[in-house]
């Protein structure tokens, strides 16, 4: 395989796993709002409601942030500053995302990859459970997507750095193409 041929492969499987985990994060998103609509009915119209389920609701949508934001950056759908970011040329943006994502997003995900991995082991060894009386037990199982997700950051932060080193060096699109690069 040529120089060239081994980052293109590493951001495509990497962009591969953070679509998997998107389309997951997509699925969540249809189960959260169904859980939110049965809530909601189950309140108002049969003067019931649950606080597992109401606690269900917010699992589902923290799992679905962070399982879903490697997705994000990798479709390039992130928050920024567009205002600046879509005045520079492509190696001036692919600069400024690559200081952003060494600087920035790998340092932060490692720290808090390194914090939370013990957070999540304790939580298992302890058998921890909702402290609400009706809560969700196995309080683990959503604790768990917080590594995970940080790590899909990591790897797809890994990704952007390639493709932005592909920019500077060639001073084309790089490996892959990102969104931003489709706009005028």
């Amino acid at each position: 395989m040529s120089r060239a041929g081994l980052p293109h492969g590493v951001v495509t499987v990497i962009g591969r796993v953070s679509g998997f985990f998107g389309a997951l994060a997509a699925i969540l998103c249809l189960a959260m709002i169904g859980v939110v609509f049965f809530d909601v009915v189950a309140r108002y119209v049969f003067r019931g409601g649950s606080l597992a389920l109401q606690e269900l609701e917010w699992h589902f949508f923290a799992a679905m942030f962070l399982l879903g934001a490697a997705y994000a950056l990798r479709e390039d759908a992130h928050v920024r500053v567009d205002i600046f970011y879509s005045h520079m040329s492509v190696r001036r943006r692919a600069l400024v995302d690559l200081v952003g994502t060494l600087f920035l997003v790998l340092p932060v995900c490692t720290v808090i990859l390194h914090g939370s991995v013990d957070f999540v082991g304790y939580a298992y060894e302890i058998g921890e459970t909702s402290p609400d009386p009706g809560g969700l037990p196995c309080r683990f199982i959503i604790k768990a997507a917080l590594p995970l997700g940080y790590a899909l950051v990591l790897l797809q932060s890994i990704a952007v750095a390639i493709r932005c080193l592909g920019t500077l060096a060639t001073g084309a699109n790089g490996v892959t193409r990102t969104r931003s690069e489709d706009r005028p």
